[in-house]
């Protein structure tokens, strides 16, 4: 399955002077203008899936009410042309009147909405139902960068846990219409590395914590330290058990995403900081599909220009020797389609830095990166056997 992905990051931040404002990446972007042009360079690209999702934001209104109009317009005509979304429901952000992650009340009304999409979409089969989930809980409750803006243990397993259920409930609710559904995961693969000996102890604990998302969502038998960890803010034990009554682990892919800033050093003061790649995808992939043992595709990667063409050829080098290995590899992604705005800072300055790293530029003119994946995606995508294989990684 290679695919690529139209950003739809939404979350609110808080301006200089004080304001919050919700950053929509579709708008900066451009992709309400030019949403038609968008699906024709999918389809020059040669690519077959797409991440793609509605705005969360705009489309549920209020509790049962729902603006589809944008939805039909883009779902219908990505089925005239043949491309097969893998449906992003929740990037990031929630509509303004459900407040944030911190609302109890969410899960239940993003699994309704869920249901209302599926019923009005029934053919389709892939979803990601919430993305990033560890990304969302950590930069909305733990770095106070997002939407409830809080910086505490007890308020990012508070979101962490609401992100969970409403990601398992609307898989249920998906089901109910949709018995073939496929659920792949977007969660970010981290790692973390201890500088000196006196922070392995905050380095194997953070390595735990980077599991806690997926750990929840498949109903995994977590360490003890992660199970103390949870109740001890916040989380109840029936809340805890209710992840492992309600599973549906056997529809699941493990999405995985893996960008040059996933990996981390662990100071001994408690401080992290950016490392760089150090294992790379190939091994950190391999530590999540030793834990889960579910098919495996890599749903994001990019790295801003210059460097694009050879960070793509590397990340392909990795999921191909994943698969070589015998790791159920389904897919490759490079994320996204079009050049990002304010990624650089996470989103958290609206200052229009146009983020160099698209398949094509926000101009919709294609990059030196979008011919390289093209290429790839023609030379590889109808191998079958390994002297092919062969052939072709050695020319």
């Amino acid at each position: 399955m290679f695919a690529t992905g139209i950003e739809n990051s939404y979350p609110t931040i808080q301006l200089p002077d004080g304001s919050t404002k919700r950053v929509d990446e579709m708008e900066k972007a451009g992709h309400y203008k030019y949403w038609e042009k968008d699906f024709d360079l999918v389809t020059e690209m040669g690519i077959e899936f797409l991440r793609y999702g509605p705005p969360y934001f705009k489309t549920h209104v209020a509790p049962g009410k729902y603006d589809w109009e944008f939805t039909d317009l883009t779902f219908n005509r990505m089925k005239e042309k043949g491309i097969t979304p893998i449906v992003d429901l929740c990037h990031f952000g929630v509509p303004d009147w459900l407040g944030n992650f911190q609302n109890p009340d969410f899960p239940h009304y993003f699994a309704e909405y869920a249901l209302a999409f599926a019923k009005r979409f029934p053919y389709l089969q892939f979803y990601t139902p919430v993305n990033e989930i560890f990304i969302s809980a950590m930069f909305s409750a733990q770095y106070g960068w997002w939407n409830e803006r809080l910086q505490s243990d007890q308020s990012f397993v508070t979101a962490l846990k609401h992100l969970c259920k409403a990601n398992v409930m609307a898989m249920h609710e998906i089901l109910k219409v949709q018995s073939e559904a496929s659920f792949i995961q977007s969660e970010s693969s981290e790692y973390f590395h201890a500088v000196e000996p006196v922070a392995a102890p905050l380095a194997r604990f953070l390595n735990q914590k980077r599991f806690l998302s997926l750990d929840l969502t498949y109903g995994y038998p977590m360490h003890v330290t992660m199970y103390e960890y949870l109740l001890s803010n916040g989380m109840t034990k029936d809340e805890y058990n209710w992840f492992q009554l309600n599973q549906v682990k056997a529809h699941c892919i493990m999405g995985n995403d893996y960008y040059v800033t996933n990996e981390h050093l662990v100071h001994p003061n408690g401080s992290t900081q950016a490392s760089g790649e150090i294992f790379g995808y190939y091994v950190i992939t391999n530590q999540y599909y030793n834990r889960y043992k579910l098919p495996i595709m890599h749903t994001e990667t990019n790295i801003r220009m210059p460097a694009c063409k050879e960070w793509l050829l590397k990340q392909w080098a990795n999921v191909h020797r994943l698969k070589q290995d015998g790791v159920p590899v389904v897919g490759f992604t490079w994320y996204s389609l079009c050049h990002q705005v304010d990624w650089d800072s996470a989103l958290r300055n609206d200052v229009g830095n146009v983020n160099e790293l698209g398949l094509y530029d926000l101009d919709r003119q294609i990059m030196p990166v979008g011919e390289a994946y093209k290429y790839l995606i023609q030379q590889w995508g109808g191998i079958v056997n390994e002297e092919r294989y062969g052939m072709l990684f050695n020319r």
